[in-house]
């Protein structure tokens, strides 16, 4: 369980816990609602508080955050930390591993292995990834320990991603802003169409060579297969992307990589940037088609 303990300065005397948590520290108030309904999770000066008290100079807060078993099965597979604290962990995220269970996936999900990692720790874990990649786009994946990390870094982490795509791009930068839907209802395929949702990527060309252009990417919104339909759409298809277009002769899987994480940490606030190395097949790939070390060093 984690126990997060705050000392009250006279700048904070005569705030009421609730006010103090939520406006001073950022806790949601769904965290703050689990906390008042678990023995223990909020005390001051180690006696029982409730939200509504009010703090005084020289009182010692603590919050220990409820963690509910987790109720997924373990993984024995082995997926490298980037980074770990107590309220978060980095995976660099394989190939060929979803995010979450589903239709044919049920023990070979990073959810799995975040499982088998919590049972080693003898902790409870729900697996909070705050940052989703697909099954075979690689790199930094955000993982919170507690609800608190997870509610206060939700949409509040930034990620740059590293795209193969097939053919040279005319211009060194641009905005695509297409709306992206599903092409069925329950499908796997999306499409543009002015029916569906905004999405918006910001791309900068960081090489050409091989009739390829390596590119990142920031988005402004993170919708499903985001990056893959908009260059697919532009007639610039991701290399090794077989559903949206992609020639597989260099990939076998899709040439994206999450190769950038930032976020201020949920509970200290200082900064934290991650870069991710690429994985060994498409740093092959580049190397392949001519591509120099510079073009794609994070």
């Amino acid at each position: 369980m984690r126990i997060l303990r705050y000392d009250i300065t006279p700048q904070d005397a005569g705030k009421k816990i609730e006010w103090f948590l939520r406006g001073d520290k950022g806790i949601s108030r769904r965290v703050v609602i689990a906390l008042k309904n678990t023995p223990g999770g909020i005390t001051r000066n180690g006696q029982h508080a409730r939200t509504i008290d009010l703090l005084a100079a020289g009182d010692v807060l603590e919050i220990r955050l409820p963690e509910p078993p987790a109720k997924i099965r373990q993984s024995s597979k082995a997926v490298a930390i980037l980074y770990e604290d107590c309220d978060l962990l980095v995976y660099d995220k394989p190939a060929d591993m979803p995010c979450h269970p589903s239709g044919c996936h049920f023990n070979d999900t990073l959810a799995n292995v975040y499982a088998a990692y919590c049972a080693s720790k003898g902790a409870a874990g729900t697996f909070r990834p705050l940052n989703r990649l697909d099954k075979d786009t690689t790199g930094a994946v955000v993982v919170a320990k507690n609800q608190l990390a997870a509610g206060i870094l939700w949409k509040n982490v930034r990620k740059r991603y590293l795209a193969l795509v097939r053919g040279e791009l005319p211009r060194d930068t641009g905005v695509i802003d297409l709306p992206i839907e599903r092409e069925e209802p329950y499908g796997q395929l999306r499409i543009v169409s002015p029916e569906g949702q905004r999405a918006v990527t910001h791309y900068r060309v960081l090489g050409r060579a091989g009739g390829h252009s390596l590119v990142e990417c920031n988005l402004e919104t993170g919708r499903t297969h985001q990056i893959r339909v908009h260059f697919s759409y532009l007639g610039y298809p991701l290399a090794g992307d077989s559903l949206y277009g992609g020639d597989t002769g260099l990939l076998q899987r899709q040439g994206l990589h999450c190769g950038w994480v930032g976020f201020e940490h949920p509970v200290t606030g200082r900064q934290v940037q991650l870069s991710v190395p690429l994985h060994r097949d498409m740093e092959t790939a580049l190397k392949t088609l001519g591509f120099s070390y510079s073009m794609y060093k994070n």
